[in-house]
């Protein structure tokens, strides 16, 4: 079930032609330009249906309200980001190579479009007031937890596997990945700086492995360094 269609009553008409579903597409697609260009506060229905050359109650007809726009716009680059996860994620590779793939994808496409979309999410994910927490919390909170599956299926492959550690919640494995990643977006956001995603993503892979791995696994490889090295001596 995509996550757009966890919001209540997600369009106040269903488009039931073909003419209608593309009229929803360029408005999420033009919504998306808006939003990511002005923010949430500073974006208007106004200006996405001049965008559009169409009257804003033709907005209206599919969306009740900006927020609900907004929202959507949201769960569907989120459906894009996610897409892009599972279908490239090279499941024949090792847990740290996987995990990799998913922080260097993760950078990649929240700033492919530049910042404004990533600030938007970034932004918008933090409210927690009345209103919003009516209307989307829920539909939010399922948004997110879709969006964080492929990492923790990912680490609790990598816990059957032996190559994660057991001793703490999968919930708090998931914030260490994500709670870094999400520093540096706000850092790109906030401080106009540019990042090189793939080295980045090395590095922060570099940096998150040694907490996550087994203990166990960290004293298998030395012991086994430790063999072929004596092993070399030996043959000396």
């Amino acid at each position: 079930m995509p996550p757009s269609a966890t919001l209540p009553q997600p369009q106040r008409r269903a488009p039931t032609s073909a003419r209608a579903e593309q009229r929803v597409r360029d408005i999420l697609r033009v919504g998306r330009e808006v939003f990511a260009t002005r923010g949430y506060e500073r974006s208007t229905t106004t200006e996405i249906a001049q965008r559009l050359g169409v009257s804003e109650a033709t907005v209206f007809t599919y969306f009740r309200s900006k927020r609900e726009l907004c929202m959507r716009v949201i769960a569907d680059w989120y459906d894009e980001i996610i897409a892009a996860i599972e279908d490239g994620l090279p499941r024949e590779a090792g847990v740290r190579e996987q995990l990799e793939f998913i922080v260097r994808t993760h950078l990649r496409l929240f700033l492919i479009q530049g910042t404004g979309l990533c600030e938007l999410v970034l932004s918008e994910g933090r409210k927690r007031d009345a209103d919003w927490s009516a209307e989307f919390g829920e539909a939010f909170i399922e948004l997110q937890r879709r969006y964080t599956a492929p990492l923790m299926d990912l680490l609790s492959r990598g816990q059957a596997q032996g190559q994660v550690r057991l001793d703490i919640p999968l919930r708090m494995l998931r914030s260490l990945v994500f709670g870094p990643m999400e520093h540096m977006l706000w850092e790109v956001i906030t401080a106009g700086r540019q990042i090189d995603v793939d080295q980045s993503a090395r590095d922060l892979v570099a940096l998150l492995w040694p907490a996550l791995q087994a203990p166990d696994r960290e004293l298998i490889a030395l012991r086994r360094l430790r063999e072929q090295v004596q092993s070399a001596l030996d043959q000396e």
